[in-house]
């Protein structure tokens, strides 16, 4: 048994290290779907911090309210007990105004042709675009304690709390710290 620990000791702790990390801290997950475009696009690979304190504008992987099988990328907009409301395309949180500028692209080309070509993919999509006023469409919710406010960042076409609802925090699985594929769109946020 010594001579066995001697030769594979270092490497059995290595494995249970790297599995501990990957049960309890850190989490690979994929992005299904055109909800986060363009921050985020469909087949990218992440990884999950899960043990990050959620603050605004975070990135975040969570368990659909209505469908707990399904695993969503969203951006946290409102914190539990902030009072939320988007008018105009205009967000304000607690009667401060926020710049989103995050979505500053796909803004300029809705208001450029309403996305038609970026939504070439897609006739509904495209539909949906066409008939809307604006880019987010105006609400305004108080967030529960213990839930958050998450929205897709195309707004167009995101299925996120305004159809699902607030998030309990229970179900929110962590924040996405890294874009490790595609290699050359590798990036840390």
């Amino acid at each position: 048994m010594k001579k066995f620990l001697q030769e594979w000791g270092i490497m059995i702790v290595i494995i249970l290290a790297f599995l501990s990390l990957r049960l309890f801290v850190f989490t690979p997950v994929s992005v299904k779907g055109h909800s986060m475009d363009p921050t985020l696009a469909d087949g990218q690979k992440l990884i999950v911090y899960k043990l990050a304190k959620i603050e605004r504008f975070d990135i975040v992987t969570t368990k659909e309210p209505d469908d707990e099988d399904t695993v969503a990328v969203k951006r946290v907009i409102g914190m539990p007990g902030d009072h939320v409301v988007m008018k105009d395309d205009q967000l304000t949180i607690n009667d401060k105004v926020y710049d989103e500028a995050y979505l500053d692209a796909f803004k300029k080309k809705f208001s450029e042709d309403k996305l038609q070509s970026e939504y070439s993919y897609n006739e509904v999509f495209q539909s949906t675009a066409a008939q809307a006023e604006t880019f987010t469409s105006d609400f305004d919710v108080t967030v529960p304690e213990n839930s958050y406010f998450v929205l897709g960042d195309d707004r167009l076409i995101s299925k996120d709390s305004r159809i699902f609802g607030m998030v309990d925090k229970e179900l929110i699985q962590g924040e996405v710290v890294l874009r490790y594929w595609p290699f050359k769109e590798f990036k840390v946020f």
